[in-house]
């Protein structure tokens, strides 16, 4: 199985997005694609859940392994598929599902997408005692956009500014020279003599 990928988002569509690395663009279904930003430069990781069928091969996309895991075990579910799993992940509200499951809360489960009484009434009966695990883990905030990896430049940016903070400039000093700062690509020392030549020709 794929655990994930990590790239550039180069398309997105009302259910999919093209994660492109090593010159290959991945095809991955979410539940919410527009979590995710189309960007050139900056890499993201999703991870994946791989689904194999006789007539398709298809990759579905998570933030989180949280996230995967809830949609691993409504797949458990008799009359549950990925697309309607996926669904009930993607809502973004997974805490709720999880507490909707061990309350028994048929009502809550029945807004989503394709879930009729009986389906939800199956989702609790499959899964109750068999989610809770999962609960402490879905933490507020946890679905949200994905974080950018940080490249190797940003990191020499940062390492920079600490060290002058460390020689004793202020913050509004260093402020001041840090949106030039950033459009170069340098190592950090490179960033500290370049940021010291801009402070002195203030």
């Amino acid at each position: 199985m794929i655990e994930c990928i990590t790239g550039y988002i180069v398309h997105q569509e009302a259910d999919t997005v093209v994660v492109e690395t090593g010159g290959i663009g991945y095809l991955v279904h979410c539940g919410n694609p527009y979590r995710y930003q189309i960007n050139h430069d900056e890499k993201t990781t999703i991870y994946t859940y791989q689904h194999v069928r006789e007539d398709a091969v298809k990759l579905f996309g998570f933030t989180h392994r949280e996230e995967r895991r809830l949609f691993e075990k409504l797949l458990q579910v008799s009359g549950i598929g990925p697309k309607g799993a996926l669904a009930i992940v993607g809502s973004e509200q997974p805490r709720q599902v999880v507490e909707a499951i061990e309350e028994e809360n048929v009502h809550f489960l029945t807004k989503f997408p394709g879930v009729g009484k009986k389906t939800a009434g199956q989702i609790v009966l499959d899964l109750k005692g068999k989610v809770g695990e999962i609960a402490p883990t879905l933490s507020e905030g946890l679905f949200a956009a994905p974080e950018k990896e940080t490249s190797a430049s940003q990191q020499e940016l940062e390492d920079a500014l600490e060290a002058l903070r460390a020689l004793g400039y202020t913050e509004r000093e260093i402020k001041k020279v840090t949106p030039s700062l950033e459009k170069e690509d340098c190592t950090t020392d490179e960033y500290i003599k370049l940021a010291l030549k801009k402070m002195l020709n203030a």
